[in-house]
């Protein structure tokens, strides 16, 4: 004597396949908590700014630091001193080679000439494989990320939702990343130069008295296209 198998109906079977799917999208939601999606398309991507380092290697002469490695540590100095940077590091290769430390503190000398104070320059010694390797001059900074637009995968075919694509935004960040002249402007804005009250006192003792409140240089520009206008 056989036992009666159970009847699935069709609408039980779309009942399993609906549990199953809101299941699902379920794990799905709580997997994709922890990236919250962007508030709008454009702010996927924002400016980012990473840890950099300005350093220039110089090799190490008998006779001292010749023309061109002078006017390298010119440049470095200069670039330090519009970083923002703490110290400038003046690094000299291990070992007892005296011409190597000589090269080290020539190049200290150098950059204080050429304007870095004293005690923000560092001069320390790091394991090189050679007692003759070059002497290393540098500072931390900070540069623009770039995002790597060919790394975001996609499919811009046709889709059946309104949502942009993945890399939507993304050259248009790497290009700015690329351009941006100072990469602090990114962290913070600039601070602003002080009014010019003497000016701004001038012109509301004139606007009291009467006169004429623009400068002279104005009225004669206005008086050109005046002409012009005729």
């Amino acid at each position: 004597m056989t036992s009666a198998r159970p009847r699935l109906t069709v609408s039980a079977v779309a009942g399993t396949v609906l549990a199953a799917s809101l299941a699902l999208s379920g794990c799905a939601d709580m997997s994709m908590g922890a990236q919250p999606a962007p508030l709008t398309p454009l702010s996927r991507y924002s400016l980012q700014v990473e840890p950099g380092l300005d350093r220039i290697a110089l090799a190490v002469h008998e006779t001292g630091l010749s023309g061109p490695q002078h006017a390298a540590l010119r440049d470095l100095a200069a670039r330090f001193g519009a970083s923002g940077a703490a110290v400038i590091r003046v690094e000299a290769p291990s070992g007892d080679d005296p011409v190597a430390g000589e090269a080290a503190w020539g190049v200290r000398t150098a950059l204080e000439q050429a304007g870095v104070p004293g005690d923000r320059i560092q001069v320390a010694a790091y394991t090189a494989p050679d007692p003759r390797a070059p002497v290393l001059a540098g500072f931390e900074t900070i540069r623009a990320h770039v995002p790597v637009c060919a790394n975001e995968g996609g499919d811009m075919g046709g889709r059946f939702s309104n949502q942009s694509s993945a890399g939507l935004g993304c050259a248009i960040t790497a290009n700015m990343a690329a351009q941006i002249a100072d990469p602090r402007d990114i962290m913070a804005a600039r601070p602003m130069s002080p009014a010019d009250s003497g000016r701004a006192a001038v012109v509301f003792d004139n606007y009291r008295s009467g006169q004429t409140t623009s400068a002279p240089q104005d009225s004669l520009v206005a008086g050109r296209i005046a002409r012009a206008v005729e």
